[in-house]
């Protein structure tokens, strides 16, 4: 509330609405340059409705929404889909349909933005980039027409198991950990990264001539086949985990579209903003792993 310069009466501010900030987030994250198989945008929500809170986090669980909810946020920004494949029921039977249903009832938006977020510069795959300590970055391929991926070199070599372990103090914590394979005392400076599933870009993180692949989700095969190829040399690999490697991406965006707003007007301005820590890694605990201290440094077999 605020005075009127005119009756001395107070004035009602009036609030940012979500067209507003959906046309900032589509700046930042064009949908034109998600990939052909992705559902990004506006997912529930009405362009109209106020947005006075701002909720961010890595999936659109039923537990993130009861947070966005409890914390009477207006707007949840996710990083993956929530309705990625079709449906033909929102019934609450299903997480889905109880998910789009919490959303509804709450008054809460959701909007999705994810291989649009993963090409952009700066995007999820910057700020795996600067975890690992790289500064200039470039492309690593180009897909569908957008930038996929990102490849740097490190100011000097450091060994596989201490970008690990700089890695594990980075990224959130979660059940399944840092998985390596490579010796943990080979030198590696020139380092290739992918937020998200990345055993579909090995072939150009060796045209790159990479020491090392940094991304998740790696299956046995291609993972693998990836070794076998380079003969047990580099590319090294190291999986930190779907979740924790676009994790980092949420205070990104957070901060940008926080700047963004405010230069909108005070509407803008006074917008709250909040990271979600949950962690929606679908794992929770591991027994029988080998750290890399039970492993003898020369031996590839990690």
């Amino acid at each position: 509330m605020e005075l009127s310069p005119v009756t001395g009466g107070m004035l009602m501010k009036t609030p940012l609405v979500l067209r507003e900030v959906v046309e900032v987030l589509e700046g930042f994250y064009p949908p034109a340059t998600a990939q052909s198989w992705d559902r990004v945008g506006l997912t529930t929500g009405d362009l109209d409705q106020p947005v006075r809170l701002v909720h961010y986090a890595v999936d659109p669980t039923l537990a993130v929404v009861e947070e966005a909810r409890d914390a009477g946020a207006d707007l949840l920004i996710t990083h993956h889909p929530l309705l990625l494949r079709g449906v033909n029921s929102v019934a609450t039977t299903t997480a889905k349909g109880a998910t789009v249903t919490a959303l509804v009832v709450a008054d809460i938006a959701l909007y999705t933005a994810h291989t649009n977020a993963d090409v952009a510069w700066p995007g999820v795959c910057d700020e795996l980039g600067r975890a690992c300590g790289l500064t200039d970055l470039e492309t690593l391929t180009v897909s569908e027409g957008a930038d996929l991926g990102r490849l740097g070199d490190l100011p000097e070599s450091i060994s596989l198991g201490d970008l690990a372990r700089r890695l594990s103090s980075r990224l959130p914590a979660t059940a399944g950990g840092i998985r390596v394979s490579g010796p943990a005392d080979a030198p590696v400076r020139r380092i290739a990264v992918l937020g998200g599933a990345g055993d579909s870009l090995f072939e150009e993180v060796r045209r790159c001539e990479a020491d090392v692949y940094v991304t998740s989700d790696l299956r046995h095969h291609p993972a693998l086949e990836a070794r076998e190829e380079g003969r047990g040399g580099p590319p090294y690999l190291i999986d930190a985990g779907h979740y924790a490697t676009e994790f980092l991406w949420l205070e990104n965006v957070r901060s940008r579209l926080e700047k963004a707003l405010g230069e909108i007007g005070p509407a803008g301005a006074s917008v709250g903003h909040h990271v979600s820590t949950l962690v929606t890694d679908p794992w929770t605990f591991t027994v029988g792993a080998v750290d890399i201290d039970d492993i003898d440094h020369t031996d590839d077999s990690a």
